[in-house]
């Protein structure tokens, strides 16, 4: 298993922006680092896995609902540091914007809710640092309709 605190090695994860209409789906996070804030689902791609194959799994584990990436939406650095200046965590996330095509919307275990959430309404929510920037993103990728910037196939 995969030490997530202070580990020897950055963690690469997986995260996905999936609209409905004028709204967004976020979980409410069940662990740490930043348990209790909302953000957006996802989770670490496990050995042997494609990106793709890792953000269709943790949508479905974290949320019920099966989607289909569909672009890059941002590739960044999360380096969170303890009190004494040790890395507690380091991820290195790629989040996809993400169209839902199936399921049911529940909360899987390792997340306390999950919702979709007008874009209005999101600067009242407690949300992990950058999300609402990657939304934003995503929101223009989706509108410009861009062409994909990951290929599995490559």
């Amino acid at each position: 298993m995969t030490r997530r605190k202070y580990p020897d090695r950055p963690l690469v994860g997986v995260g996905a922006v999936v609209f409905s209409n004028d709204n967004v789906l976020l979980v409410r996070r069940g662990r740490e680092p930043a348990y209790g804030l909302w953000s957006l689902p996802g989770g670490l791609v496990k050995l042997g896995e494609t990106l793709e194959a890792a953000v269709r799994r943790e949508l479905l584990e974290e949320t019920g609902l099966h989607v289909k990436p569909v672009h890059l939406v941002a590739c960044l650095d999360r380096v969170v540091k303890d009190a004494e200046g040790r890395i507690a965590y380091h991820y290195v996330l790629v989040d996809f914007l993400c169209e839902a095509v199936d399921g049911q919307l529940r909360p899987g275990s390792d997340v306390i809710a999950c919702a979709f959430f007008a874009l209005e309404a999101l600067h009242g929510l407690g949300l992990t640092r950058g999300v609402l920037e990657v939304i934003r993103k995503a929101g223009e990728v989706q509108r410009a309709g861009c062409s994909a910037l990951y290929d599995p196939t490559l």
